[in-house]
């Protein structure tokens, strides 16, 4: 019996010992931090500053589809013009009612803040209009354009050949393969294998390459080639149906038997191995030069799409000055729902406070949304507007010349420390945005560049240097082109001291090929 209680009192004291162990491993702490959240209303405004204008107008609509309690004046011409306010207002006040904006005073029977806690009470009566028209601005709709693709384009060709069902399916397949620079990247095995496992058609490698002679045969040459090699061959073979006179054959030769060295223009080679002159070598790569390299390039058909650009700013030169206006034209005048406020008149006469109560709580977040979703739209167009009007301030003589040469360094860091903004905001407004000026269209990132030091001290632009660069290349002996070396000492002599890989750099940035790619006979 002693032993029992021994054990006993060992086994409560070793169970103590083991739950004071766990209590003291599993302390509970409190520790103080600080972290950085973004609200809704941010996150919204961010989101909503990095859209170009023509995205802006869908998710506009898109807010408008979800939230009822948002419209667009210009799409809501009420018949209803009776306002809301005093029973006995002059009727002379009556007159002067715009249904296009809901204000609130003290004297109204309705008032929306009647409805709602102390603690949400807000003032409804500022301005819930985002009014981004000027008494200047004409009335805008954007055009509705039916537009032919290039792939009906070819369809359109396809079906005047004398084809079965089963070769214009094929056909069809094909073409709606092609790229957008008219090349065929599948291969012939796959495309026989995807006829049969997505159309059910069986269809052997010869059909499907026999189907493919004849979209090659399409308008315009060199479309449904494989490479570029076969894209040059179809076309210069089509100018030697097309004209029996000319010989194209030393053209052919040279695409098809020496075209690595045509690519890499080692014409003393291809002039030793043919046997032919300097000058029947230059007239044969003359014609193949006047080749298209992309058949479904705009500039050879007029049914490829054109995309138009959509500027968010405009400048403009008057009196010596520069001046900026942001375009509005697109973007909706939004106001807060007047049927929204007569339901919550009627919720107010209502007998049953719990139904009513919910009803209220429902419309008041629909109206908070809406006034939200204003707000950011205001807020957008105003740091739309400030970063824009601190990049012409910094960048003003160029926008008085339009040399780009005049273009200072300037960085996201510029913007934001002048405008007092975060560099990603910043970084957000330059993001696919464009100014119209009177020297074209750009980019907002167009502006920006680095900066290096010339001889003199002064920091250029980096963007000075790159045009220097260009307009020597222009002007230099095409049959004899100036090496990345010789460039870095045109550079120093203009007092540009930068070396042979930052030349390198920049001619690579400005889509210039090497020296000996350059060559021309």
């Amino acid at each position: 019996m002693q032993n029992y209680n021994s054990n006993k009192r060992f086994c409560i004291l070793h169970s103590t010992f083991i739950i004071q162990q766990m209590m003291n491993n599993q302390r509970l702490t409190q520790t103080q931090r600080q972290e950085l959240k973004l609200s809704p209303q941010q996150i919204q405004l961010m989101k909503l500053l990095q859209l170009p204008l023509i995205e802006l107008e869908q998710r506009i609509k898109e807010e408008m589809e979800i939230n009822p309690a948002l419209e667009d004046t210009h799409e809501n011409d009420y018949e209803d013009n009776e306002p809301i306010n005093d029973d006995n207002s002059d009727e002379g006040e009556n007159d002067d009612y715009n249904d296009d904006e809901i204000n609130f005073s003290k004297d109204d029977e309705f008032d929306i803040n009647d409805y709602l806690p102390e603690e949400d009470r807000d003032d409804y009566s500022y301005k819930l209009q985002a009014n981004n028209y000027s008494s200047d601005d004409d009335p805008y709709e954007a055009p509705i354009v039916n537009e032919e693709t290039f792939q009906d384009y070819l369809n359109q060709q396809l079906a005047y050949r004398d084809l079965t069902d089963k070769q214009l399916e094929i056909g069809e397949y094909i073409i709606g393969n092609l790229d957008d620079n008219g090349y065929l990247n599948r291969p012939v095995p796959n495309i026989a294998d995807d006829l049969l496992f997505t159309m059910n058609l069986s269809a052997s490698e010869d059909e499907v390459n026999e189907v493919l002679k004849i979209v090659q045969e399409l308008d315009p040459p060199g479309i449904a080639a494989r490479d570029l090699q076969e894209c040059l061959l179809i076309q210069l073979k089509r100018l030697q149906e097309e004209n029996p006179y000319n010989d194209y054959s030393l053209s052919i030769t040279i695409v098809k038997d020496y075209f690595e060295e045509f690519t890499k223009k080692h014409y003393d080679k291809i002039a030793k191995k043919l046997e032919v002159s300097n000058r029947e070598l230059k007239a044969a790569l003359d014609e193949i030069l006047k080749l298209n390299p992309k058949p479904a390039d705009a500039s050879s058909s007029g049914s490829k799409n054109i995309h138009y650009i959509t500027p968010d700013f405009f400048v403009y030169i008057r009196d010596g000055k520069v001046e900026l206006s942001l375009d509005g034209r697109n973007t909706p005048e939004l106001h807060i729902s007047k049927s929204y406020i007569k339901m919550l008149e009627e919720f107010s006469n209502s007998k049953d406070n719990r139904s009513k109560q919910e009803a209220v709580q429902f419309v008041k977040q629909k109206i908070d949304a809406a006034k939200w979703f204003i707000d950011a739209i205001n807020q957008r167009q105003n740091t739309l507007y400030i970063t824009m009007k601190a990049i012409v301030d910094i960048q003003e003589e160029y926008f008085l010349t339009g040399d780009e040469t005049k273009l200072k360094p300037m960085i996201l860091k510029d913007v934001a420390d002048k405008i007092g903004l975060d560099i990603s905001t910043v970084s957000r407004v330059a993001n696919s945005k464009y100014v119209q000026t009177p020297y074209g269209t750009f980019l907002l990132k167009f502006f920006f560049s680095e900066g290096i030091t010339n001889d003199e001290g002064e920091e250029v632009s980096t963007r000075e240097i790159k045009k220097i660069l260009k307009d020597a290349v222009e002007n230099e002996d095409k049959a004899n082109p100036m090496t990345d070396e010789q460039l870095m000492v045109v550079l120093k002599e203009k007092g540009y001291p930068i070396a042979r890989r930052t030349v390198a750099k920049y001619r690579e940035q400005l889509g210039i090929p090497v020296g000996r790619m350059r060559k021309k006979m």
